[in-house]
């Protein structure tokens, strides 16, 4: 055969080993054929910013609760802004008529279809990728389409009893803890209005208590004024009355919902620039407007994808669909101005938790943020790809970063900054874990025993940020994220601790995690000065000054405690422990995840394996990493079955497949479903410096279609069939050279 047209065949048979990624997506969207019962029988939809939970109820109405990622009540609780209940008359989907709803993953839209043969009807709904407008449409026999507001927040009420865990950090105050009411505008032509004021704010309350009185003189208030709500309206649609929006019987319907949150002088204000921003959305026509949404979606999904087939095994589907819907819930609610909530995102609903009946609003631990939970929800972007959503992650730490200097130099009197595992978004302490009886205590005691001496979730947030640099190549991330943040950090650890006789760096007072609370150089702390260290050190851009100090303080780390258990050598969670185990963490595997100083390239991988195997607590539920540190390790089997368990956990109480939880949080738990997605990239590919090593702890019974992103803007992309891979492309082709392929086991 001719050369030529034996490569161009071969070319041809290696583009149809992969299917459309459309058309392979399609096969995991989520079909129900009868309306739901509740809330709990909701999906997500959401276009980064705004998120929706969509059911049918068995009566036929469409109803869905609306969030957004910086509605946070005067009280520090994140808030739905309210829920839509619409209503076609004469109804197609009531009395055990056809039906069919669908999310369309490629498409970002719900779809929902059913009627008799003479009435047959079809509702979409979707929320526009690329601006802030949700859209209902409806077509097919004529109907009347009745709109309505459903307000539940209509006067100030005082959280308290169990409730008072959703506003967690203001349990134990010195006062009620009371929200205020949303505002109805009064009956309007054409329109329905409602918002969400803040009256007060417990900033200032906090500020003080945490000793910033005076450094929040230069600040401004977060909470003070912030208004959230919306406007709805539509063609064709009048006020029945000031909640609700009916239409003549027609064919086809569209109602559109503006949500808006900014902080303004006056509630007028905040509808004058909400009808700016109405006005500019409408000068994009809906059908380009719709075309471009779609675009969006086809391109998020074209970025990345795992697809894992194998014909004797169920756990191949159970796990690509977790993987998938997962990533479609990070995509619905990681565009906004704040990082995704870890205990429910924005689609947390009706509390049915046995004594919780709570509404919608109600999500255990509340507003603030835990480092410890929150990273998870961003590690696997790097793999994806998906390097826009993890900047509302990186921006919170960025913007507390002044204050965290500030409060290091009150509380420690030296230079560098630290944040706390838990913090409101603007970077102070949770009140109560603050404590809020300071008699005799100094500014740096902090009452919380699980906290009090917990720093290294900043070096986490480090690490991270610089393997976006890594992955990206990004110099003004780089210059102005994050080398000032690790910079930071790193100026703590030095100054922050004494060093021993030796003239090693000596962690004491320490903590290992929230597990050991009394210990001497705790294992995640050291592992990640090494990991941080080396990677700025490996910084052309760093100077000659910051390299001394840099390689100073490696220099000076202790090394990570080992020890001995049966008579092998084994990784510790610190040189020296004090106390009994207070939480269900394995810090010493934080040495291998996140901070990677164990894996299948290094020579030290059995120390870890034993460290593993031996591990205290066992688990692959909610933020549990055993999965990830298993896939690190290179134990194949061992990351197959207790992924396959975790992506195949049953939901308490919830319809949609991926509203995992409530595990250690809440429902949807989203660190259930992204430590899943990690340790599913982590089987397949893992970088160590220029290396992209493939199939680390993959499974040989398992064939794949994969497309996965590396550092230095490397995208690989592959097939592996019948235990062969039958298509690789690296991009830059360049990178090929450095790319290592390990056989599956």
């Amino acid at each position: 055969m001719n050369k030529s047209l034996y490569f161009v065949l071969l070319l041809v048979m290696m583009l149809m080993t992969t299917p459309a990624p459309g058309a392979a997506l399609d096969r995991y969207n989520v079909t129900w054929d009868t309306p739901s019962a509740n809330s709990s029988g909701s999906m997500p939809l959401g276009n980064g910013e705004i998120g929706l939970n969509v059911w049918v109820e068995p009566n036929g109405d469409l109803l869905f609760y609306i969030a957004t990622t910086d509605a946070w009540s005067e009280i520090g609780r994140l808030l739905k802004l309210g829920r839509v209940r619409v209503r076609l008359e004469p109804n197609p989907f009531a009395g055990g008529a056809p039906f069919r709803q669908t999310l369309l993953l490629r498409q970002g839209e719900i779809e929902i279809t059913g009627g008799q043969s003479d009435a047959q009807t079809t509702l979409r709904v979707w929320v526009d990728a690329n601006q802030p407008v949700i859209h209902v449409e409806a077509s097919g026999a004529p109907t009347t389409l009745r709109a309505s507001l459903e307000m539940w927040r209509t006067e100030p009420r005082e959280i308290k009893g169990d409730e008072i865990h959703s506003a967690y950090g203001l349990h134990e105050a010195p006062r009620p803890i009371i929200e205020s009411g949303d505002t109805l505008v009064p009956q309007q032509p054409q329109r329905v209005t409602w918002f969400h004021r803040n009256p007060s704010s417990i900033w200032p309350e906090t500020m003080q208590l945490q000793g910033l009185g005076q450094w929040m003189k230069t600040q401004s208030d977060p909470l003070l004024g912030r208004t959230f709500g919306a406007v709805m309206e539509g063609e064709g649609l009048t006020s029945e009355n000031a909640t609700t929006l009916k239409s003549a019987p027609r064919r086809a319907h569209r109602l559109s919902i503006y949500p808006f949150t900014a902080q303004t002088a006056t509630p007028q204000e905040w509808q004058k620039r909400l009808d700016e921003q109405i006005a500019r959305i409408a000068k994009t026509g809906v059908e380009e407007a719709r075309q471009a949404h779609r675009a969006w979606w086809d391109g998020f999904w074209n970025r990345s994808w795992i697809r894992i087939s194998d014909n004797t095994d169920s756990a191949a589907q159970i796990v690509t669909r977790g993987y998938i819907l997962q990533r479609f819930m990070s995509a619905c609610a990681g565009r906004g101005a704040f990082p995704i909530k870890f205990n429910g995102s924005l689609f947390t609903v009706d509390s049915r938790e046995p004594g919780k009946p709570f509404d919608a609003d109600y999500r255990l631990w509340g507003g603030p943020y835990w480092h410890q939970n929150t990273r998870l929800v961003y590690w696997p972007m790097l793999g994806s790809g998906d390097f826009e959503m993890m900047m509302p992650f990186f921006r919170m730490h960025s913007a507390a970063l002044p204050l965290a200097r500030e409060r290091t130099r009150l509380f420690f009197d030296h230079g560098g900054a630290y944040i706390p595992e838990t913090i409101y978004f603007w970077g102070t302490y949770v009140n109560t874990n603050y404590g809020w009886k300071r008699e005799d205590k100094p500014l740096s005691y902090i009452d919380n025993r699980y906290l009090r001496h917990y720093y290294v979730g900043v070096l986490e947030n480090a690490t991270l940020m610089l393997d976006y640099f890594a992955h990206t190549g990004d110099q003004q991330f780089l210059r102005d994220t994050a080398l000032p943040f690790a910079g930071a950090v790193i100026e703590f650890y030095d100054k922050h601790y004494p060093r021993d006789a030796a003239g090693r760096l000596e962690m004491k007072p320490a903590q290992s995690l929230e597990t050991y609370h009394d210990v001497v150089n705790p294992t995640p702390d050291i592992a990640g000065l090494q990991a941080v260290l080396e990677a700025l050190l490996a910084l052309p851009q760093a100077t000659p000054e910051q390299k001394s100090q840099w390689k100073r303080l490696h220099s000076e780390l202790p090394p990570l405690p080992i020890g001995e258990k049966d008579g092998a050598r084994v990784i510790l969670p610190a040189q020296q422990i004090n106390s009994e185990p207070k939480n269900v963490e394995n810090p010493e595997l934080y040495a291998v995840f996140p901070f990677r100083r164990y894996g299948v390239a290094q020579s030290n991988l059995e120390i870890a394996r034993r460290s593993y195997e031996g591990r205290r607590v066992k688990s692959n539920s909610g933020w549990a990493q055993d999965e990830i540190q298993a896939a690190q390790l290179g134990l194949a089997d061992e990351a197959k079955a207790r992924l396959t368990a975790r992506f195949g956990a049953k939901h308490k109480g919830s319809r949609f497949p991926a509203f995992w939880g409530p595990n250690y949080d809440w429902i949807p738990d989203q660190d259930h479903g992204n430590v899943g997605v990690m340790a599913l990239q982590t089987m397949l590919l893992q970088s160590d410096g220029d290396t992209i090593r493939l199939f680390p702890a993959w499974p040989k019974e398992w064939d794949v279609e994969f497309k996965l992103h590396a550092p230095r803007n490397t995208i690989v992309e592959g097939v592996y069939r019948d235990g062969q891979v039958v298509r690789l492309q690296v991009t830059p082709a360049a990178r090929m050279k450095d790319v290592v392929q390990l056989a599956p086991q």
